[in-house]
């Protein structure tokens, strides 16, 4: 079980707990009741991508020692990896990200968004909605004031084809929850490792006594699906387990062919799977792909441990090779299966890492602290023009100085490239409006 600590103490346990709160208040009841419909005027042109996968590297991913390293700066800035050439002159990567170095045609890097939210509940909150925390927020608080983006996807783009419209494997990201749009928009988590011999996924796996007929009443289905959980399958009293809607996503999702054929990974080739790599991050890069392929218009692959406040190096020599080969691979297999182009993949991470190496008291080797001035965001497919690098920061990579981005900008791009309006208004349960995007302006060079 994936169960990584970032630097505020907080488990894959402790999170998913944590991530009842959001629900537990009047704006869980009311959400199921919500008017989140727009009363904006503004036209959006059809986007291309129709589903999206976002790989979310938790705990603030260093740009300098993957996409934005600096080799001329003093080594206390630079690092110990050296850079390599990309395939777009005058670019460079860390010397691990060799595949994705190869393939920068494919898809656009972004090296200039920045913001000022230099804490974990804080920065995840905000790149995962495009909506700053309201209050100060702790390093360690569970945050939840916006719809996250897998959450408005979820309504926007929701299919009625026996599959939840939302997935996070193999957790929710503390703010990659619907606020007040309500548990119909919450994400399904799948906890288990695809990279298992004997992977089968809860959620989809019919129970043998199991019949339509069973299936007739509320008590016999939540006697059957009372186990089936969508936020975490560790805290008793799941509040979302009391709502008619959830039990009848719960129904459609374990009668559904289309799920059980999804979650089958074993019909991949061998070689695939190898190609993917076989771990867990691998394989769900893999699983994501498929459910892109059964018609899930979101699914967000949690990746955590990237809070490298010490043994930075150490710990990213082991990492980045098989990271760089399955996000490569992943990009390319949608690329040769004809996908790409209604396919939306992104990368990133709550912020970057401070620009001068540091060891901390009790530590013998260097890191990195949280750092929200700069940060690298990787964007393929959905009509991404590839080979394409926005921005920059200075010298020594303490700030975006070239084409400077906000998360707004970001997150309205992902939204435009999925034929969703940024500026759409959605109400509260109270009648409140909100803004999707405070500033609905999409980064123009990838739309």
């Amino acid at each position: 079980m994936l169960n990584r600590r970032r630097c505020d103490g907080i488990s894959r346990r402790n999170a998913l707990e944590l991530g009842l709160g959001g629900f537990l208040g009047t704006s869980f009841v009311g959400g199921l009741k919500a008017r989140a419909e727009s009363q904006h005027g503004g036209h959006v042109p059809a986007g291309k991508a129709k589903s999206c996968i976002l790989i979310w590297m938790d705990g603030g991913p260093t740009h300098f020692e993957t996409f934005d390293p600096k080799p001329d700066a003093p080594m206390e800035y630079r690092g110990e990896f050296s850079s390599i050439e990309t395939t777009v002159p005058g670019v460079g990567y860390s010397e691990h990200m060799v595949k994705l170095a190869a393939s920068l045609n494919d898809y656009a890097m972004i090296r200039s968004i920045r913001h000022d939210q230099g804490n974990h509940g804080a920065g995840n909150h905000y790149m995962m909605t495009g909506s700053p925390p309201r209050i100060p927020v702790g390093c360690g608080a569970f945050v939840s004031f916006h719809p996250s983006m897998g959450s408005v996807v979820a309504k926007e783009l929701g299919r009625d084809n026996g599959l939840p419209s939302y997935f996070s494997m193999p957790q929710m990201s503390r703010s990659g929850g619907p606020n007040f749009l309500g548990a119909r928009y919450a994400p399904f988590v799948v906890g288990d490792d695809p990279n298992g011999a004997n992977f089968k996924v809860r959620d989809v796996a019919l129970p043998r006594d199991l019949t339509d007929m069973r299936f007739g009443s509320r008590t016999d289905l939540r006697a059957k699906v009372d186990r089936m959980v969508r936020l975490n399958d560790e805290a008793a009293g799941d509040p979302v387990l009391a709502f008619d809607e959830y039990f009848q996503q719960g129904h459609s999702l374990v009668t559904s062919p289309e799920a059980q054929k999804a979650f089958d990974i074993s019909q991949e080739s061998p070689e695939t799977r190898d190609r993917y790599g076989r771990d867990g991050f691998g394989q769900r890069c893999l699983l994501a792909r498929r459910l892109v392929d059964a018609g899930v218009p979101f699914i967000t692959v949690y990746d955590g441990g990237w809070d490298h406040h010490s043994d930075i190096f150490g710990a990213l020599r082991k990492r980045l090779p098989a990271w760089d080969n399955s996000v490569a691979t992943l990009i390319q297999d949608l690329k040769e299966r004809g996908m790409l182009d209604s396919t939306l993949v992104i990368a990133l991470g709550e912020f970057g890492r401070t620009p001068k190496l540091s060891t901390l008291a009790g530590s013998t080797t260097a890191g990195r602290d949280h750092w929200a001035n700069a940060m690298s965001v990787l964007m393929a497919g959905g009509g991404t023009p590839g080979g394409t690098v926005i921005g920059a920061t200075d010298r020594k990579g303490f700030s975006a100085v070239d084409r400077v981005l906000s998360p707004e900008n970001f997150v309205s791009t992902v939204y435009h490239k999925l034929g969703i309006d940024p500026n759409k208004i959605l109400f509260s349960p109270q009648g409140r409006p909100a803004h999707l995007v405070s500033d609905p302006t999409p980064i123009a060079e990838l739309v």
